[in-house]
C-alpha cells in the first residue's frame, strides 16, 4: 500500500467518524481502532525492507512551480514514529471506546482525534518541508480542538487557545526557517537535503534558519521557556492526554530535530542551543513534578522533563547519544501512555485525580495496581525493565560526552533522582497508605480502561528482559537514519560493575531517600517556590496577550476610525506619492501624440466626460451627481465600442445601469450633504488629492504605452489564445482559462456578497409583542 494511501485512509475515516458514530453508537470507538491496528501491522511488515536500507519514497506533484510536492519517505526513523503513532493510537481508541461512551458530541471527538492521528502520520512520513509544515499545522489545529473539547469550561478554552498561540507562533517561525533551508539547500525534499548538509552549514543563512526551526521545535515539544502550555493541556479528556504525551504532538519537535540532525547538526550553535534548552527543560520538569498533586499534572511535568532529555541527547549528536535518544523515546512512550490511561481510569472510577484524596486502592483495584507499578518501575529506571536499559545508555552517553561529561552526568542524575521519587510518590499515593475520602466508592476499572496499561507495561518488561527484540528491527534503523551511517549496537540488561551502574545506584538511592522524606521535602520546596518562583508563566503569557490586545485596540481605533472618506484619502495619497516617486526616478522618457489622427467624435466624447466630471464635483444635488457619473460610464463604454471591445462595453453598460438604479433607489433614504464636508477648504483639499491621483494614473498610462521594459505579455495571449484556450475572443480566454482561478475567486466573492445582501434584505424587524 502506498504511503499516501496510509495517510489518506486515516483522514477519510476521520471525516466519516461522526456519521459512523450516529449509526453504531457506543461501540464505534472500538471499531475505529481497527484502522490504526491494520496500519501498525502493515508497517511491521515493512521492517525487513527498512532493515536492508530499502527506503520507500512516494510523491506526487502539488505545486510544481513552487517545487512543492506531496511526497512521503519511510526510513528507520519515520517507521519508528509511525509504529508509535499507530500502536498507541490503537490502544487509545480502545480506551476511548469506554471512556468517552457517555460524553456528548462523541462523534466529534473521534473526528478530532483521528484527524490528529492522520496529521501526525503525515508529519513523520513527509519528505517535503512544505508538506511537513502543512501536517505540522494540522496537528496544532486538531490539538486545539481536542484540548478545548470540554468547551463549556473556561479553563479548557483558555488552555486550548494558549497551546494554539504558542505552537502556531512556532510553526510560522519554522516555516520561515524551512524556506531559508530550501533555498540554501537547493531543494525542499529531505532526501536531497540529507546529501547537502555541508552546503547548508557553510551558508551565511545557517544561523537564522537554525534558530527559526528551533523555535518551531521548542514550542511544539514544550521546551523551556515554552514549556508551560503542556500542563494546561491537561484540560483535554484523558485519552487525548495519553496520546498527546506518548506518541504524538509533543514528540513532533523531537522528530523534527532528529530528522534534521544530519543536515544541521554538529555545529557549536546546534549543540549549545539544544543542550541548554534541553538541560533547563529536563530539570524544570522533574523539579515541578515532585510538588504537584493532580495525577495528570504530575505526569505532564515528567513529560516535560523527558522531552528535555531527548532534546539534550539530540543536541549532543554523538552516536551513543543518538542511541540513547532512540531507546528513551520508546521507553517514554510506553510508560507515559500507560500512566495517563491509569490516571484516567482512576479518575473515571474514583471521581478524582487529586492524590491528596486518594490512597489505599490496592485491595479494590489489584489489576490496575500491578499495571501501574510495572510501568512506574520502568519510569524510575529499575531493572529488569526497558527503562533501566534506557537510563543506563543515557548515563553512558553523558559520561562519554566530550568536554562537558561531568556537568551532563550531574544534570542527568539530578533529574532522575526526582523522577524516581515521583514514580514512588505516584504509586504510593494512589494504592498504599490510608484510604481518604474519594467522591465515588473505589472499584476495579473496566477492562477496556486496563487493556492499554496492561499491554504497555508487559511490553516494557518483556523488552527489558529481551532487549534484542527491538535492537535489530527498531532501534538500529532509527539510529542509522539520524546518524546517516550504519551502527553496531548490542543492548543487554547487565553491563557489569562500572561508573554507569554506580550512577544508577546513586540515582535510585537518593530518589528513594527523597521519597521517604517526601513530606518535609515537599513542604520545603513549596515554600521555596512561593518565595523564588512567584512568576507563573501561564499568567505572564495571559497578561502578555491581554496587553497586546489592548495595545492593538487603542491603535486600531486611531487607524480604523470608521470614516470611509478618510480611508480613501489615505489610500489615494500614499499610492500617489509612491508612484510619483517611482516615475521621478525613472524619468527621461517621452511620448509623441498626433492630434490630427484623433477623430472629432472622440474629442467630443472626451469633452463630455470632462464636463460631467466637473459637474459632478460642483453640484450640490446627489441625484444630479449620480446622473453625471452615469454619463461618464456610458461615455467610456462608447469609447470601448469604438475600439472594438464590445464585450467590455456591454459589461460596463450593465454595471453602470445597475449602479444608477441602485443609487436612485436609495438616494431618498440618505441624509443631505453635511456642511462641514462641503466647505471650500474641504473641496480644495479633495480637488488637490484628485488631481495628484488622476495625474499619476495618466502619467503611468503614458509611460506604460511608450516605454517597453520587457516583451509585452499580450504577444503570448495573441499566440496561445486559440491553440490552448480554444477561443477567438482573447479577453474571454484570458478570464476563463489563463486567469480562471482569479475569475473563480472574484465570482465566489460576489456570490458571498450577494448572499449577505439577500440576508440583510430578508431580515425583518421584530414586532413589539416579540420584543416585550
Amino acid at each position: 500500500m502506498s504511503l499516501i494511501w496510509i495517510v489518506g485512509l486515516v483522514f477519510f475515516l476521520a471525516f466519516l467518524a461522526p456519521f459512523i458514530d450516529k449509526r453504531l453508537g457506543k461501540v464505534s470507538g472500538y471499531l475505529y481502532a481497527l484502522l490504526p491496528a491494520a496500519l501498525f501491522v502493515l508497517l511491521i511488515r515493512l521492517l525487513p525492507a527498512i532493515i536492508d536500507r530499502h527506503f520507500i519514497v512516494r510523491s506526487i506533484d502539488w505545486f510544481p512551480l513552487l517545487h512543492v510536492r506531496l511526497s512521503f519517505y519511510l526510513d528507520g526513523l519515520s517507521l519508528l514514529f509511525g509504529l508509535l503513532i499507530t500502536g498507541m493510537g490503537t490502544l487509545v481508541l480502545i480506551y476511548s471506546g469506554y471512556y468517552m461512551q457517555h460524553y456528548p458530541m462523541r462523534g466529534r471527538f473521534y473526528f478530532y482525534i483521528l484527524l490528529f492521528m492522520g496529521a501526525m502520520l503525515g508529519l513523520v512520513l513527509a519528505n517535503n518541508l512544505i508538506t511537513l509544515f502543512v501536517f505540522w499545522e494540522i496537528t496544532s489545529f486538531s490539538s486545539f480542538l481536542l484540548i478545548g473539547f470540554n468547551h463549556e469550561r473556561p479553563e479548557a478554552r483558555a488552555a486550548a487557545l494558549q497551546a494554539l498561540l504558542i505552537t502556531g507562533f512556532g510553526g510560522l517561525a519554522m516555516l520561515a526557517g524551512f524556506v531559508l533551508l530550501g533555498n540554501v539547500g537547493g531543494s525542499y525534499e529531505l532526501t536531497d537535503l540529507l546529501q547537502n548538509g555541508a552546503v547548508v552549514k557553510s551558508s551565511k543563512m545557517y544561523v537564522p534558519l537554525v534558530l527559526l526551526i528551533m523555535v518551531g521545535a521548542f514550542t511544539k515539544s514544550a521546551q523551556f521557556p515554552f514549556h508551560f502550555w503542556l500542563p494546561g493541556a491537561m484540560e483535554a479528556p484523558t485519552p487525548v492526554s495519553a496520546y498527546l504525551h506518548s506518541a504524538t504532538m509533543v514528540k513532533a519537535g523531537i522528530y523534527l530535530l532528529a530528522r534534521l540532525q544530519p543536515i544541521l547538526g554538529g555545529t557549536d550553535l546546534w549543540q549549545f542551543s539544544l543542550g541548554l534548552a534541553g538541560a533547563m527543560t529536563m530539570l524544570v520538569g522533574a523539579y515541578f513534578a515532585f510538588t504537584q498533586t493532580d495525577l495528570k499534572k504530575i505526569l505532564a511535568y515528567t513529560t516535560i522533563s523527558a522531552l528535555g532529555m531527548l532534546v539534550l541527547l539530540v543536541g549532543m549528536g554523538t552516536e551513543l547519544a543518538i542511541t540513547a535518544m532512540v531507546i528513551f523515546l520508546i521507553v517514554h512512550s510506553l510508560y507515559k501512555g500507560a500512566l495517563f490511561m491509569i490516571a484516567g481510569a482512576i479518575d473515571k472510577t474514583v471521581g478524582t485525580r487529586d492524590i491528596r484524596h486518594l490512597g489505599g486502592m490496592w485491595p479494590v483495584m489489584p489489576i490496575a495496581a500491578v499495571a501501574t507499578f510495572l510501568t512506574l518501575f520502568s519510569m524510575a529506571g529499575l531493572p529488569p525493565f526497558l527503562g533501566f536499559i534506557g537510563k543506563e545508555v543515557i548515563y553512558d552517553a553523558k559520561v562519554q560526552a566530550p568536554q562537558i561529561a561531568v556537568y551532563l552526568a550531574i544534570l542527568a542524575v539530578t533529574a532522575n533522582i526526582f523522577m524516581v521519587a515521583v514514580a514512588f510518590l505516584f504509586g504510593h499515593g494512589v494504592f498504599f497508605g490510608k484510604r481518604k475520602d474519594p467522591p465515588k466508592i473505589p472499584k476495579e476499572p473496566a477492562i477496556p480502561l486496563l487493556i492499554g496499561p496492561a499491554v504497555l507495561s508487559v511490553t516494557s518488561l518483556f523488552m527489558g528482559i529481551y532487549p534484542a527484540i527491538i535492537t535489530q528491527p527498531l532501534v538500529m534503523p532509527a539510529i542509522d537514519a539520524v546518524n546517516a551511517s550504519p551502527v553496531d549496537l548490542h543492548m543487554k540488561l547487565w553491563h557489569g560493575l562500572n561508573l554507569v551502574f554506580l550512577l544508577s545506584v546513586i540515582t535510585i538511592t537518593l530518589g528513594l531517600t527523597l521519597f521517604f522524606f517526601r513530606k518535609r521535602a515537599t513542604k520545603a520546596l513549596r515554600k521555596f517556590n512561593q518565595r523564588y518562583f512567584k512568576i507563573e508563566f501561564t499568567d505572564l503569557f495571559r497578561r502578555l496577550v491581554e496587553n497586546f490586545l489592548s495595545f492593538t485596540k487603542r491603535h486600531t481605533e486611531v487607524v480604523q476610525h470608521g470614516y470611509h472618506r478618510f480611508y480613501l484619502m489615505l489610500i489615494f495619497i500614499v499610492s500617489s506619492l509612491l508612484v510619483w516617486y517611482q516615475l521621478y526616478h525613472t524619468r527621461g522618457w517621452g511620448f509623441q501624440a498626433n492630434w490630427e489622427e484623433i477623430p472629432f467624435y472622440l474629442l467630443g466624447i472626451s469633452l463630455l466626460i470632462i464636463t460631467s466630471a466637473i459637474g459632478a464635483v460642483f453640484t450640490r444635488s446627489r441625484l444630479v451627481a449620480i446622473v453625471l457619473l452615469g454619463v461618464i460610464g456610458y461615455a467610456m463604454a462608447f469609447i470601448f465600442i469604438l475600439y472594438g471591445a464590445v464585450d467590455v462595453a456591454i459589461t460596463l453598460i450593465l454595471v453602470e445601469t445597475l449602479i444608477l438604479v441602485l443609487f436612485v433607489m436609495v438616494i431618498y433614504h440618505l441624509p443631505g450633504y453635511m456642511p462641514k464636508y462641503s466647505r471650500p477648504a474641504s473641496r480644495i483639499r479633495d480637488g488637490v488629492i484628485a488631481i495628484v491621483f488622476g495625474g499619476f494614473m495618466t502619467a503611468l498610462v503614458l509611460k506604460a504605452e511608450f516605454i517597453k521594459l520587457s516583451p509585452p505579455i499580450s504577444d503570448y495571449f495573441l499566440k496561445e489564445a486559440f491553440t490552448k484556450g480554444h477561443g477567438r475572443n482573447i479577453v474571454n480566454v484570458i478570464l476563463v482559462d489563463f486567469r480562471g482561478l482569479d475569475t473563480m475567486g472574484e465570482t465566489v466573492v460576489l456570490v458571498i456578497a450577494a448572499i449577505g445582501v439577500i440576508s440583510l434584505l430578508k431580515l425583518k424587524p421584530k414586532k413589539k409583542e416579540e420584543e416585550e
